[in-house]
């Protein structure tokens, strides 16, 4: 009976040592984990666009890399797809890529495209081909430094109207011009034109820094990421309106400058 007793308590000092070691495994584990997230940033990436007189323009979004301190890279998880750039404009953007990169400086951005980038003129749609040097990935400089444990988000504002390039002969190259927007330290400005006579061309200018927007179909626009400080907003219509310029506007940090109505003479 005594020889039970004791081969019991044995097991059970067993069972409890074995418990202890996987508790203090787990506990290192964890500590490991909060260690690693103490080290990190959270980073979302989105991307807009400015309407642009074409039918459509198709850009191939494979994945978005972001080099950090001493040169090192991560590739964040990109929902890699075809995007409508047209569809992503007047405030409208779409999620590309998120994950966790190290505190620290983050000195930029490349956003690397595939192939299957095209443009709609007039219901044709035409291939869009890259420059050599831009097959690589297109290499957006950011310089910004992350803190551990913080969430940010960069916008990339792909302007398609400057970004095609018509060769000759319905030939079109994609040349990229895209801006990195800090959302967290700008803001925007919008409004709307009457009457509608087709894409009009907005412009704000600031310390002579010009940021360059068209309405949407119905008379709406928005320029985003813009730098706090005063702006004058010239507004340019198609011939014979005339040109309409408003000045000492105000942008402020996280929030959209309204203009209401410009009604074109």
């Amino acid at each position: 009976m005594k020889t039970l007793q004791r081969n019991k308590s044995v097991i059970l000092k067993k069972i409890m040592y074995v418990a202890l070691v996987g508790l203090l495994i787990m506990q290192l584990t964890s500590c490991d984990e909060d260690t690693t997230n103490d080290k990190q940033a959270q980073l979302t990436v989105r991307m807009t666009d400015a309407p642009a007189n074409y039918d459509a323009v198709m850009v191939d979004v494979q994945g978005v890399e972001v080099t950090g301190n001493g040169g090192s890279a991560v590739m964040l998880n990109t929902t890699a797809k075809v995007y409508n750039l047209l569809e992503l404009s007047n405030g409208v953007n779409a999620l590309i890529a998120t994950g966790d990169v190290d505190a620290g400086t983050i000195s930029q951005i490349r956003l690397i495209l595939g192939t299957n980038n095209t443009v709609t003129v007039g219901g044709v749609v035409y291939p869009l081909s890259t420059p050599s040097a831009e097959q690589s990935g297109l290499k957006l400089q950011v310089n910004k430094t992350f803190e551990a444990g913080v969430e940010y988000s960069i916008l990339l504002d792909f302007d398609a109207s400057q970004s095609i390039v018509l060769k000759g002969n319905n030939e079109y190259q994609l040349k990229p011009v895209i801006r990195t927007i800090d959302t967290a330290i700008s803001g925007s400005i919008k409004g709307s034109v009457s009457p509608l006579t087709g894409n009009v061309l907005v412009t704000a200018t600031s310390n002579g820094v010009t940021y360059t927007s068209v309405t949407a179909a119905n008379g709406s626009f928005l320029i985003a990421g813009l730098p706090l400080g005063t702006y004058s907003i010239t507004i340019t219509p198609v011939l014979p309106l005339l040109p309409i310029t408003i000045t000492g506007k105000t942008v402020v940090v996280g929030a959209s400058t309204d203009l209401g109505i410009t009604i074109l003479l």
